[in-house]
Formats: structure tokens, C-alpha cells, sequence
């Protein structure tokens, strides 16, 4: 054979029999998932703020594009563990949607809403960034569970941040928002099922409000998604998946959520995971993909 610059058309098969070998036929369609890691984003306080990026790919369309999903990985608003989730969200990818997992600045740098501010900094990233990663500019959703979830829907419903963009004339608007058990309501007392330290200032809604909340009714609507949704308020398509034993983020948040959102007249969806507890194998279930693939085949069309 000569050696030299084959391309693929050209390299000729192999085709000799082989006793004993067993030959399995391929498309070309299969898809696979490339991993970028640590992909800066933005600057922000001094700190390099990261993507993880889960891209598809196929031999048949190296070049096709992808819709993309921009996932905000939940941590109570601390530092995140933004590793946690590749193995689930590669799932997602390979049903042909770039993933992008998002680092945020946790409350003990900046309170809210910067994670908000990122989140949506990051999807100006990609959106400018789009043709690197094989990442549609039109067709992008935001996503997150737990605290990423609530990131997530205020990212998805908040158009007035001018002064945070770093992308100028690049917009950070999401054609959909798949919140996975959000922590997006401190308004009751049993919101956070297993945590004593309610509203206080060392919880993990105090820390990120840099106040204790116990007396500050008004700090407590600002950070609860359902209280900053009215008719006029813009929100994409919505799905929510909760599980109903979830003893970190009380499930009735998410119902408060869905209620408000209907009652102003939103395009939302709620799914309840029966026994499911705070995240866990059951959201990433042929079942629940097919439900958020169809979704966002939805918001996409």
C-alpha cells in the first residue's frame, strides 16, 4: 500500500476474509461525543470562569451543526463540581445537541444575580463561538438542575442586563429552559426539606443574597423565580422535572412555579418523577431523554 496523505474516499477497505473474524456493518451515522474541557468563557472578578463542552459528531457529516443545550450544574450556589454530570449529560449529547456545562461565580465571590449574569454570558460565548464547536447560533437552550435550575430560569426571563454583557450585540436570548428540579423559591418554610438554617444568613440562599432573610420579605420575592413572572414577562418554553421524594429542593416549589406560569399564561410543562429523590440515575432514563429530546425538537422547529 503507498503511503502517503489518504483521505477516507480514497483508502481502499479491507476486504480479505479471515477464519474466525466476525464482520459488523456501520453507517457513518453513528454519533459519538467529543469532549472539550475547560473552555474559558469570561473573566469576571478576577476569576477565569469555565465550559465543559460534550460536542457530537458523525463520520458521514464531520462539519453538520448541532443545536445546544447550556447546562448550569447546581451547588446550593457554592462552588460547583462541573464534572459531576458529564457522564448523564453525554447522554443528551449524543441525542445530537452540543452541551455546554457552565461555571458560575458561587456566593462566596459575588451574590446574586451574577451566576444569572454568567449563565447568560456564557451563552453569548457560544453563540459567538458557535462555529468552533459545530454549535447552531439560532437554536440554543438553557438548562440546569437544583440551584442551576433556578440559574437557569432567570437566565432564560431576564432581558435587561446590558451592564454585565460582555458580548455586546451578541444576544443571550434561549429558545427554551429545561429546569431540573430548580431551587427556585425560598417563599415557604419547608422549601429546602432537610436544611434547619431556612432563609438564614449562613444558608445557601442567605450566602448567595449576602443577607440573612428571615425578616426580608422583599429580598426573598427577588430571588424566587415564580414572584418575578408576571403576563408581561417574556419566558421561552418551559419543562420542569422534579422528583417527589426530594428531600433538598421541597417538590411544591416547582408546582408554585408551574401554577404561576400558567395562570400568565406561559408555555410550560411539569413532570413529576415518582420517588425520585434530588437528581439520580431516573432523569437520565430512555424515557426522560425522549421527553426533553421532544421538547426541544419542539423549541427548535
Amino acid at each position: 500500500m503507498e503511503l502517503k496523505a489518504w483521505t477516507y474516499e480514497e483508502f481502499p477497505e479491507y476486504t480479505h476474509e479471515v477464519e474466525g473474524a466476525h464482520v459488523l456493518r456501520t453507517t457513518g451515522d453513528e454519533r459519538g461525543v467529543a469532549y472539550v474541557p475547560d473552555v474559558v468563557y469570561a473573566e469576571a472578578d478576577g476569576v477565569k470562569l469555565h465550559l465543559q463542552l460534550l460536542v457530537p459528531f458523525t463520520r458521514n457529516e464531520p462539519e453538520r451543526i448541532y443545536p445546544c443545550v447550556v447546562f448550569v450544574q447546581g451547588s446550593a450556589w457554592f462552588p460547583q463540581n462541573v464534572y459531576a454530570q458529564l457522564p448523564q449529560l453525554s447522554c443528551l449529547a449524543r441525542r445530537g445537541y452540543v452541551t455546554a456545562i457552565v461555571e458560575y461565580r458561587h456566593s462566596g465571590i459575588a451574590p446574586f444575580p451574577a451566576q444569572i449574569m454568567d449563565a447568560r454570558n456564557a451563552v453569548r460565548f457560544l453563540r459567538a463561538h458557535a462555529a468552533e464547536y459545530h454549535a447552531d447560533p439560532e437554536n440554543i437552550a438553557a438548562a440546569g438542575d437544583s440551584s442551576g435550575g433556578h440559574t437557569a430560569m432567570f437566565a432564560g426571563m431576564l432581558h435587561d442586563d446590558a451592564k454585565s454583557n460582555l458580548f455586546p450585540s451578541v444576544s443571550a436570548d434561549v429558545k427554551g429552559i429545561i429546569n431540573y428540579y430548580g431551587s427556585c423559591s425560598v417563599m415557604q418554610e419547608d422549601s429546602n426539606p432537610i436544611q434547619v438554617l431556612h432563609c438564614q444568613a449562613d444558608s445557601p440562599e442567605g450566602m448567595v443574597m449576602g443577607h440573612d432573610l428571615r425578616d426580608r420579605p422583599d429580598l426573598k420575592r427577588r430571588l424566587s423565580v415564580e414572584c418575578n413572572i408576571t403576563e408581561e414577562t417574556a419566558v421561552p418554553p418551559t419543562l420542569i422535572l422534579h422528583g417527589t421524594k426530594d428531600r433538598t429542593v421541597n417538590c411544591e416549589g416547582s408546582v408554585i412555579l408551574y401554577r404561576q406560569m400558567k395562570k400568565c399564561g406561559k408555555d410550560v410543562q411539569l413532570y413529576f418523577l415518582k420517588g425520585a429523590d434530588h437528581g439520580g440515575a431516573e432523569f437520565w432514563t430512555e424515557e426522560v431523554l425522549d421527553i426533553v429530546d421532544a421538547f426541544l425538537k419542539k423549541c427548535f422547529a
